[in-house]
């Protein structure tokens, strides 16, 4: 009996977690609609969605278009409901975002902040989301929490940030970040961030391997809707594998790093946008930088899709502005690939504004969802 009592709760939490998240991802939608597109009876729909309102995470919006019967009442996520903020620290900026419940973008602001070790730095980020959460409308009561990205080895079994080279930190307590915000905080690595933000909300449920190649550059693997962590929470750290024996020197203190010849760096000291633009116009340093970067990238590129045959997602600062120009990695990387013959595995970013951040937001909506 017991057996049966609990099998039956979990099917009405996968419903209504079910029900939920279908309302979230649709927008406006009616009980026929959720009925029909998750396969429910109208009155166990109706039920669900009784329950969902009851609990202030689904309001009425008045009612449908007709379709020649009575009309249906209208749900949508009440306003309510709550919000997800993300926050992004990098060496030299952070960047902060506010995320509904659907995945859509409320505001974003990066922010210039040097890091630097001790309770100054993180009491002045913490007064900078204060005030970047008042400037989107969030109270307090209303933000679910933080999601914190790191660029560095996240260990969520020890629960610190593990090493972070270009940030100088080891062995950091996720505590002794998280005591410094009122909110609940939840990490990630940089590279994770970015990637959960291209699978969560994508519709293609395929695996693949994105490429964050901004000042640092990182790599995840994202599978069956979830990020691969590996055993030591270093899975996708391909910025530190060498693709030329004893080449230039990397911050990690050793040599020849794809990060050394593919970072964002490698293009400009400057906004990578602009130098996307004098590409586009042809300038010769920017011509020749490109074909540099491009061949070491390629060697990459072929190397990941070699070893886990998926997609590429290329990320990042400059992953986000390749745009038009994705075709030529693609060229240079059919001509080493033994067996593919146009290069279409490897596409560019969906979301191309602090995606790291936006994971992170994510990360916090989806933590929300599952106790839904």
């Amino acid at each position: 009996m017991d057996k049966k009592k609990n099998t039956n709760m979990e099917v009405k939490k996968k419903n209504r977690n079910d029900v939920f998240r279908y309302i979230c991802r649709n927008g406006m939608v009616s009980n026929p609609d959720i009925a029909y597109a998750l396969k429910l009876s109208l009155p166990t729909a109706t039920q669900i969605t009784k329950e969902l309102i009851k609990r202030g995470l689904v309001e009425e919006m008045g009612e449908m278009e007709s379709t020649g019967g009575r009309r249906a009442k209208a749900l949508a996520v009440s306003g309510n409901a709550g919000k997800a903020a993300g926050l992004d620290i990098t060496k030299n900026h952070i960047s902060l975002i506010l995320t509904e419940l659907s995945g859509k973008i409320l505001k974003y602001e990066r922010i210039f902040l040097p890091y630097a070790a001790g309770d100054s730095y993180y009491l002045e980020v913490n007064q900078k989301i204060d005030k970047f959460l008042e400037a989107g409308g969030c109270s307090r009561v209303n933000l679910l929490g933080i999601g914190i990205s790191f660029p560095g080895i996240i260990d969520l079994d020890q629960e610190l940030v593990a090493d972070s080279h270009v940030l100088g930190i080891s062995g950091l307590p996720f505590s002794e970040v998280s005591r410094f915000f009122s909110y609940p905080c939840h990490f990630l690595n940089d590279a994770n961030a970015g990637a959960y933000a291209e699978g969560t909300l994508s519709e293609n449920r395929m695996p693949f391997f994105y490429l964050s190649l901004s000042n640092t550059v990182g790599g995840a693997v994202y599978s069956n809707g979830r990020l691969e962590q590996g055993r030591n929470f270093r899975c996708g750290e391909v910025g530190h594998m060498t693709v030329v024996l004893d080449g230039k020197a990397c911050y990690c203190g050793k040599y020849g790093c794809l990060d050394a010849y593919c970072s964002a760096k490698c293009l400009t000291d400057e906004r990578v946008e602009d130098f996307f633009e004098r590409l586009k116009n042809s300038e010769q340093e920017a011509v020749s930088l490109w074909e540099q970067y491009t061949s070491y990238l390629a060697v990459a590129v072929n190397n990941i899709h070699m070893v886990l045959d998926c997609d590429i997602v290329l990320g990042g600062y400059a992953g986000s502005c390749m745009g038009e120009f994705v075709q030529d990695i693609r060229d240079k990387v059919i001509e080493r690939n033994t067996f593919e013959e146009d290069g279409s595995f490897i596409r560019t970013c969906s979301h191309k504004t602090g995606a790291a951040a936006f994971g992170a937001s994510l990360k916090v909506i989806e933590l929300f969802m599952e106790q839904v």
